[in-house]
């Protein structure tokens, strides 16, 4: 067993010299699963049926594909004993060993990603995951199309749906199938996990569909305001939102088993935000994620919704707002301009946030595109009272500052580190044609 161990004084470290160390043992985990992932190629390479003597006879029979169409075989129980020492099941050996053989032979932007240190190991076997069902050529244009963005700068749920929105453009025959099965999934059922006296419904049904019932919740809840008065801390506003929206479930699924029957029925809008291509098979589902378009106009059909078709908007031609609040059409610009939260790797691509002045409007920041950005309410505090900084060079392009003076630039494409020398107060953050960030920061 090859053992590299070096103890470091942790208590003795200052602010600064903790982040340091964390940063160099993160690049050193990095460095190993690239190592692994290695290994678990070249284990296949040795496993093949055809590697195996003429008289041993041990899984050869039962040899399976080790990845996707064009991978060779592996022995059948070859994944055990590498996964024993990796301590994970075969199954997962199996899974890790598919990965491997992937990347090298069906996805060789990603993987020269992986060996150059550009592209992380759990980004890149996700791709090879989810691309194991195509064929060859299917799988090589997806590659091709996330392997710049799989370097983590994009929080893991947004990763998930570009991947999931690549995999289906490059395949959608294979997409309408899935949907097609999945439409067949539609249930209303109680789970089985039930603790402490409490139980789960689940509902399962199309966007659309389930978008309507969020609504008519919403709308019923609104109308138990009165019926159901404040009774909860301060402290807890959510969970008296959700008393009222459980409530609100109750009166329309079953009536007989709430007190207050004087809701009656209710008129409800869901609003569903739908994005299109002309070029593209596959549009988003704001929310839910990618479906072709024939499963959308299933989805309108069924609902018997009524559509509105929206333009582009003129984003360049958004003047600012002589006021600290956001109308809705400005609000509507900044979140086509970014998409989510931006936040260094934050996830949330909802609308639900809030929109921060990154320079305040108290001293002198503009209610517009170039100075609005969404935040979670985390993220709003954390900006407020724990000592980061953000400035807006350009629409749709955030610099970060953090308490210890490291920098991260956030744009559609995701979060990377900035490097370079340090940055102390001065004119603030200029970007060059190219993109290029030179740091001059602006307290």
């Amino acid at each position: 067993m090859v053992t590299d161990r070096a103890v470091v004084d942790l208590e003795g470290l200052p602010a600064a010299g903790v982040l340091d160390f964390v940063e160099a043992q993160h690049v050193a985990r990095l460095e190993a699963e690239r190592a692994i992932l290695r290994a678990a190629y070249q284990w296949a390479v040795l496993h093949h049926p055809d590697r195996l003597p003429v008289s041993d006879r041990r899984g050869r029979e039962r040899a399976r594909r080790a990845g996707g169409s064009g991978t060779p075989l592996v022995t059948e129980h070859a994944a055990a004993v590498f996964g024993a020492r990796v301590q994970t099941s075969p199954y997962g050996a199996r899974r890790l060993i598919a990965d491997a053989v992937d990347l090298q032979l069906r996805l060789p932007k990603l993987w020269a990603g992986v060996e150059a240190g550009t592209v992380r190991v759990s980004h890149a076997r996700h791709v090879a995951d989810a691309t194991r069902e195509l064929s060859e050529a299917e799988a090589a244009w997806v590659d091709g199309e996330v392997v710049e963005v799989a370097d983590g700068r994009l929080a893991w749920a947004r990763f998930e749906a570009v991947v999931e929105g690549k995999v289906a453009a490059a395949a959608p025959e294979l997409a309408k199938a899935r949907e097609e099965a999945a439409a067949k999934e539609r249930c209303a059922r109680m789970s089985r996990v039930n603790k402490h006296g409490m139980a789960t419904l689940v509902i399962r049904a199309d966007a659309v569909t389930v978008a309507g019932m969020d609504a008519a919740i919403t709308a019923v809840a609104d109308r138990l305001t009165e019926t159901m008065p404040e009774s909860m801390p301060e402290s807890m506003p959510d969970a008296l939102v959700n008393d009222r929206r459980v409530a609100a479930a109750a009166v329309l699924l079953n009536p007989a088993a709430h007190p207050d029957l004087s809701v009656g029925p209710v008129k409800v809008r869901a609003k569903a935000y739908l994005h299109l291509h002309a070029e593209s098979p596959v549009a988003r589902v704001e929310g839910h994620g990618p479906v072709t378009i024939g499963r959308v106009v299933q989805m309108l059909g069924a609902a018997g919704a009524r559509v509105q078709v929206t333009p582009v908007v003129d984003l360049p031609g958004m003047v600012p707002v002589d006021a600290y609040e956001i109308p809705a059409r400005l609000r509507e610009a900044v979140h086509l301009v970014h998409g989510g939260d931006v936040f260094p790797f934050a996830a949330n691509t909802g609308r639900r946030v809030d929109l921060d002045h990154a320079q305040p409007y108290s001293e002198g920041g503009e209610t517009s595109i170039e100075n609005l950005g969404p935040l979670t309410r985390t993220h709003h505090r954390i900006k407020t009272h724990a000592g980061w900084t953000a400035r807006h060079p350009f629409p749709g392009i955030v610099v970060w500052r953090d308490p210890y003076g490291a920098h991260f630039l956030v744009d559609a494409t995701g979060t990377r580190r900035i490097t370079g020398g340090s940055a102390g107060e001065g004119a603030g953050v200029r970007v060059d044609v190219m993109g290029r960030v030179e740091l001059a920061w602006a307290g």
